[in-house]
């Protein structure tokens, strides 16, 4: 799949019944423990590392990057999207997106750049760049590639050294995607590692690895790099204050989060929005509204894409029939699912697979 550019927010509109699911029993089943939404949807999106490196900084230095859209081909060629997290292991810096001022950045402090966009790690607001958009393209095709160090060194050579640490990961960013469309352009996480938590010790665990190259090291990188985003994430997750919204604040909800359970736990289920309220002990109304505010649509309306999401991960990793593929994601027939999945994607299954 080409690389694609991301909704701000999920798609909007009421569906009252979702056409074509199977329909519900007389009594819901007992509901079952509540599910790690946020698991479910980083494997569903098939969250892959692509990259992760060092660099050593001497004043004065710049490191830039356009938008993804121009290297992710050479750095992971079937994935749709491409997201990066910066971390700084020493010193401090500046840091931020291209387009927008600038931010300090001391050690522990995370950048994280969700959608793509061209972002700037340097040594100060004005220093001056030595390469362009495409030497930088060249350098990310080079790394992905294996032709150069775990560790890259740049500047002017002077005494002061910043560290950082940069990953790069390839996701499905459609058709739907909730933590990405949750996720603003950029994110300035401060302190994001403390002395002793996981993060350190992911951290400390990639420095040796960078440091002293040995066999396999490419592939114990990719996964170190998909542990830290899914850490920061986390960090992310619990410095959002009590008013915030999207679909990660939905998550620790005490309703919503108890939806969104339900709903990933079964999304074969025939649910409605009352057979939803009575398993969460709410109204119509007030489950409608609360979620509608913190996720941004209808849960019908999120089980749907959900269902297509499931859908796509099958057609693409699956050499399962759409009939069972149908059934598996709660359509009772092969021709409603073909139906609902071209509304989404503007693809038939068929064609979707063979892409």
């Amino acid at each position: 799949m080409a690389m694609t550019e991301l909704p701000n927010r999920l798609p909007e509109g009421p569906v009252p019944r979702i056409e074509g699911e199977r329909s519900a029993p007389a009594a819901l089943e007992a509901a079952a423990p509540e599910h790690d939404v946020l698991s479910d949807v980083l494997r569903t999106v098939r969250l892959t590392g692509a990259m992760l490196f060092l660099v050593d900084a001497t004043t004065p230095w710049r490191s830039q990057a356009p938008p993804a859209r121009a290297f992710a081909h050479h750095v992971m060629p079937h994935a749709q999207h491409l997201v990066s997290f910066h971390i700084v292991v020493r010193g401090h810096c500046w840091g931020g997106l291209s387009d927008e001022p600038l931010q300090p950045l001391a050690e522990g402090d995370a950048l994280v750049v969700p959608h793509g966009d061209a972002y700037v790690l340097t040594s100060q607001p004005d220093a001056a760049a030595s390469y362009g958009d495409d030497d930088a393209v060249a350098f990310f095709r080079r790394m992905a590639a294996g032709e150069l160090p775990a560790v890259v060194t740049e500047g002017g050579g002077e005494p002061q050294v910043t560290s950082f640490i940069c990953g790069f990961l390839g996701c499905d960013a459609r058709p739907f995607n909730p933590i990405l469309w949750s996720l603003p352009r950029a994110i300035h996480l401060p302190r994001v590692t403390r002395p002793g938590d996981r993060l350190s010790h992911l951290l400390d665990y990639a420095m040796a690895e960078l440091r002293d190259r040995g066999a396999g090291q490419r592939d114990v990188l990719l996964r170190l790099s998909e542990l830290m985003f899914v850490e920061v994430v986390r960090r992310h997750l619990a410095q959002s204050g009590a008013e915030a919204t999207g679909w990660l604040a939905a998550l620790r909800d005490p309703l919503i989060g108890r939806v969104l359970s339900r709903l990933h736990a079964k999304p074969d289920h025939p649910w409605t929005l009352e057979s939803l309220s009575k398993d969460v002990g709410a109204s119509r109304s007030t489950l409608a509204d609360h979620f509608a505010q913190l996720v941004g649509q209808s849960p019908m309306h999120y089980l749907a894409g959900w269902r297509m999401q499931l859908a796509t991960r099958l057609l693409a990793e699956h050499s399962m029939k759409v009939r069972a593929i149908a059934d598996q994601v709660g359509y009772a027939s092969e021709s409603a699912f073909s139906r609902a999945f071209k509304k989404h994607t503007g693809s038939t299954p068929q064609a979707w697979r063979r892409r």
